[in-house]
């Protein structure tokens, strides 16, 4: 088994922690991936705390594993982010966020309510300031990962520099794909992984067919790292495939599609650069909308179910890190 620091605390029976893929990380992909054995994630984004309720209540209503619920912070409102954060703290045991510099005060809201709260950075600054305000774990995260990156460097490199900083579980993600990839950080000394690409072809993440095909033809170098749909937030880099980057480019006018927005059922415009996850809501031009892709890509090879993603690439670690022996074995242990 590979048990780690991070299983142990979060209750999992692998180190792999979903991503939380935007509106991919629903509460069906959550539940199947808690169930397989892993962490499952759904994306709150921003949402006020009603529409938080819903949605973890749906996910605990499909499994009783470990679920987390990530917050987007590009997205959230700070008005009412207290109170969605407190509602997820009290319904899952997890509560994740990204994209802004470390909040000690909802730290303290999510252990008001039992919860444990992680940060996902891209620095040993921000790693340090995680731990600083409290953060049970955190998430290395890499240049090489999909969609929006907060890393400046290769994952190993900052991986390397953020265990040496923190003693808090530190779990990496960017570029990994297979279970090659999640033996290799775990011999290096990470608690874990956070994978997205790979789950964005999940069966339960209801991508667009359309999207999930363009992935499963691609390659790492087909990736690109830009600023390219970053419309409603100027200056936030991310990584999609390079196909997309240069549809919308080419792309005349200004609105790509329209999305069936799930609450409600309005059909609202997607504009041209703007920033959204592809999912079977969306239709227009889909080529020219972002496909968010870590160089994990290659690792995307056909549609699957969660569980069978889940168990492939721990199968695979676990029989690499076993030709090191018992008493060689570099998984970390609690």
């Amino acid at each position: 088994m590979l048990s780690t620091r991070f299983t142990d605390l979060v209750g999992c029976t692998v180190p792999i922690q979903q991503a939380p893929i935007g509106g991919c990380a629903n509460p069906r992909l959550a539940a199947a991936v808690a169930d397989a054995g892993g962490l499952g994630m759904v994306s709150v984004t921003g949402n006020p705390p009603e529409a938080v309720v819903s949605q973890l209540d749906e996910a605990r209503q499909l499994s009783a594993r470990p679920i987390g619920a990530h917050f987007f912070m590009l997205m959230v409102d700070r008005d009412s982010a207290p109170e969605s954060v407190a509602a997820a703290a009290e319904r899952v045991p997890v509560v994740d966020f990204f994209y802004a510099d470390p909040d000690p005060a909802l730290v303290d809201i999510v252990h008001a309510a039992g919860a444990l709260a992680s940060w996902q950075i891209g620095s040993v600054e921000e790693a340090r300031a995680a731990a600083d305000a409290g953060c049970d774990f955190v998430i290395a995260q890499g240049i090489e990962a999909g969609g929006h990156v907060r890393g400046q460097t290769g994952v190993l490199a900052l991986l390397d520099a953020v265990l040496s900083a923190v003693d808090v579980p530190v779990l990496a993600a960017g570029g990994i794909g297979s279970g090659r990839a999640l033996a290799a950080v775990l011999a290096a000394g990470a608690d874990g992984v956070r994978i997205g690409t790979r789950f964005v072809a999940a069966e339960e993440a209801e991508a667009h067919p359309r999207y999930v095909e363009a992935l499963i033809a691609a390659s790492p170098t087909d990736t690109l790292r830009s600023d390219t749909f970053a419309l409603d937030f100027p200056g936030a880099p991310h990584r999609a495939l390079r196909s997309s980057v240069a549809a919308v480019e080419a792309f005349q006018g200004d609105v790509v599609g329209e999305v069936i927005r799930p609450s409600d059922g309005d059909r609202v415009p997607v504009r041209r650069f703007q920033k959204l996850t592809i999912t079977r809501h969306v239709s227009g031009a889909i080529e020219a909308m972002p496909h968010w892709a870590g160089e994990s890509v290659g690792g995307v090879t056909r549609l699957q179910p969660a569980a069978e993603i889940v168990r492939e690439l721990a199968g695979e670690a676990e029989r690499l890190l076993r030709r090191w022996g018992p008493e060689k074995d570099p998984s970390p242990s609690s």
